[in-house]
This record gives structure tokens, sequence and C-alpha cells, in this order.
């Protein structure tokens, strides 16, 4: 008789279980303060809002919200995503330009469906977000990661590693997660100059482009100028993550179409419902107030996590003190492993995320990821105190 082992296929051998999950179930613990999760504030879900429009969509579209429908996603949807990126950003899009996701992580997966063979060259920010690692590791790519700093990219790094068989290339540029930090525009040139001339398919992933406190929006590396230019977007961070509804936007028709027959394959089409719903809720209400009330709340969330670092951390720990999105991203002494630190974490009734999975083969790593949205700022503070109080010990 054949093991378990035996019959999975080596595709899901190779991918690594999502360690934030299994956090996330220690951490449902009603007495732990979770900075572990990458979890929006709920006060800041539209629920009055969204009730109205589920009332609105039914009685306008009748049988449409609740039938099948075509796998790019509805029209009007894609229609306002490409209107409000051109606007923001002078770019050129159509709704022939969206295709709409289950979340952006379906988009990971469904963009490798289309690109990756085993052994393609994929290179990723180092560290990079988990979810993605997760995503590329199921098509076995050969990984190369660049160091990302204060200020972006390490572009030396990235000249050299692009001297191999690349295929595909992700990056976080505003926000990063798990770090907070943000390319600059001197950085996002610069990458542009880099690869402007490589075939190569540029995903730049923005789930939290605006979620912005303070400082200006940035424009995209390749999008509008770069001809395999992905972008990711998603209304999770901004109206609700449970509806997953995410969108790639690229100027590629042809990618698009091979990433769209991707997508029949795998689930047909986005919930119908909830793409009428959005839509509804979008054009109904005013969505840049509710997008400047999510910002004040975070950056209020925001400087009450780092106000309380620097007064509980001690000083050879270091942090990111990031403009925008949801996470911020601490470096403990040389040789201190966060990870062998989360079971005393915890005793202390404290979580975080240990850096390790937002690594390519790297263990016991002196970092780690913190979420501040998800906590009001008292409890914030307790938390932050607890952990302070831990790595004092170290």
């Amino acid at each position: 008789m054949k093991t378990m082992e035996n019959l999975l296929s080596e595709r899901i051998l190779s991918t690594p279980s999502s360690f934030v999950r299994s956090i996330l179930k220690t951490a449902m613990d009603p007495e732990i303060i979770s900075f572990a999760g990458g979890l929006p504030n709920p006060v800041s879900f539209p629920q009055e809002e969204l009730l109205k429009s589920m009332d609105s969509i039914v009685k306008t579209f009748g049988s449409t919200v609740f039938q099948y429908s075509i796998t790019a996603g509805i029209v009007e949807l894609r229609k306002y995503i490409a209107d409000r990126y051109n606007k923001k950003f002078g770019l050129n899009y159509t709704e022939d330009n969206v295709l709409i996701t289950t979340g952006s992580q379906q988009a990971l997966d469904l963009i490798s469906k289309a690109l990756l063979d085993k052994n393609d060259g994929v290179i990723l920010e180092k560290p990079s977000y988990l979810g993605a690692i997760q995503v590329f590791s199921q098509y076995q790519p050969k990984f190369y990661t660049v160091d990302l700093a204060e200020n972006g990219l390490n572009t030396a790094q990235l000249k050299d590693v692009l001297k191999n068989d690349i295929k595909m290339m992700y990056a976080i540029p505003e926000f990063q997660n798990p770090t907070g930090l943000t390319y600059s525009a001197e950085n996002r040139e610069e990458i542009f100059e880099i690869i402007k001339d490589k075939d190569i398919v540029l995903i730049e992933d923005d789930p939290y482009g605006e979620l912005r406190f303070t400082g200006k929006h940035l424009p995209y590396i390749g999008a509008g100028k770069f001809k395999n230019s992905i972008v990711l977007g998603s209304f999770s961070k901004v109206v609700t993550p449970g509806m997953r509804t995410g969108f790639i936007l690229s100027e590629n028709k042809e990618l698009l179409k091979h990433i769209s027959i991707a997508k029949e394959a795998s689930d047909l089409h986005t919930n119908v419902f909830s793409q009428y719903l959005i839509w509804d809720y979008l054009m109904t209400n005013n969505f840049e107030s509710h997008i400047a009330k999510i910002t004040e709340l975070y950056k209020k969330q925001a400087h009450a996590m780092l106000s309380a670092m620097d007064k509980y951390f001690p000083k050879n720990v270091k942090y990111t003190r990031p403009d925008g999105g949801m996470f911020l991203w601490v470096t403990l002494p040389e040789g201190v492993s966060s990870l062998k630190l989360f079971p005393k974490a915890l005793e202390k009734k404290v979580a975080f995320v240990p850096g390790d999975p937002f690594y390519i083969n790297k263990k016991d790593v002196n970092t780690m990821r913190l979420n501040y949205t998800n906590a009001d700022c008292e409890t914030i503070e307790e938390g932050i105190k607890r952990l302070g109080e831990l790595l004092a010990e170290i």
C-alpha cells in the first residue's frame, strides 16, 4: 500500500504551509494580544452601506447577481477599476485590461500557472511576502532574492541576478509586506532602467497603496511603460477582505488572455454577487472619504505602536517606520532567533510573526513582523510593553 506521501504530488509537497495561518489559530485565545495577522480593522468595514447596496443590486439586477458570469468579471466593476487607475496614475487602461480575481492571492496563483515551469527563475525581495513565496513554491521555480533596503531594492544585486535566466520578478513597492518599507521614486526609476529591455514579467503587488499616512503616491515601476507589466490590486484592505475581490491590471492583453484561461480552468469566475455589491457600494458612496477615515485610523495605530516601541523596546532592537500600510519590521540583535522567542511571547500573552517564513531557505532569523491595524491604541501599548519585557531578557 502506498503511503500518503507517495500519493501526493511533488508540487504540493514542495509548498510550505502558511505559518501565519497556524499562528492565527494559536492567537485566537482572547487573552493573547496578537500582532500576527494581516487583518484590517473591522471598524473600517462599511457594513451599513454594504447592506443598502445588497438590497439595491437584488432589486436592480434581479437574478443576474445570482447567475454565472464571464471569467473576466462584470464589466461595470472592471471599468470602474480602469478609470480609477487612469485618473490616479495617468495610465491608459480599459475594462479589457482588467481581470477580476478571488483576492490577489488567486492572482498570484493564476499568473504562476500561466508562466512558470519547474526551475524557471523568479526574483523576490529579501524578505518577501510569505503568501507569494507559498504560491510560487507550488510551481517549483528557482528563486533569486534581492536585498530590500530603506529606499527600495539593492539595484547592484538586481543587475547581478538578472544575468541568470529569469522569467518573472515580484515586488511590493508600496508599504511592503513584511517590512512596511516603500521604494523611493529614484529607486523605482533605476529598477525600470535595469529591466526595461529584459524579456521578463514584472508583477507589482499593490494591496496597501491606498493606505498612505504621509507623503505622496508614487508612480509604478513598470505600469504604462513596460510591456510585460502586471499590477495587482484588491478591495480587501479598503472595503472588506471577506468578499475576496481582487484584480489584475495589464496592458499586455495577450498575457492577460492566458491568465484568464488559467482562471477559467480554476473557478470559472469570481463571486458575482460580491462583484456587483462592491461596484454598487463604490458608485453610491464617497470612497475617497472612506479611505481617508481608514488611513487616519491606521496612522493613529501605527503611531501608538511606534511610540510604545520607542518607550519599551531595548535600544539594540531596530524597527522600520512606515508611511502607510499595515506592518512594520523589527530587527533583533544578531544571533537572536525570533522563532525561538515566539513560544516565550505566547507565555506573556502576545503574538507576532517570526521572520523565517518571509525568506527563502533561512532559519532562525533575527527579524519579526508586527501588524498594528487590528488592535486599539491601548491594547497596542500593552502588547508592546509585554513584548518589550521579553526583549529585555534576551
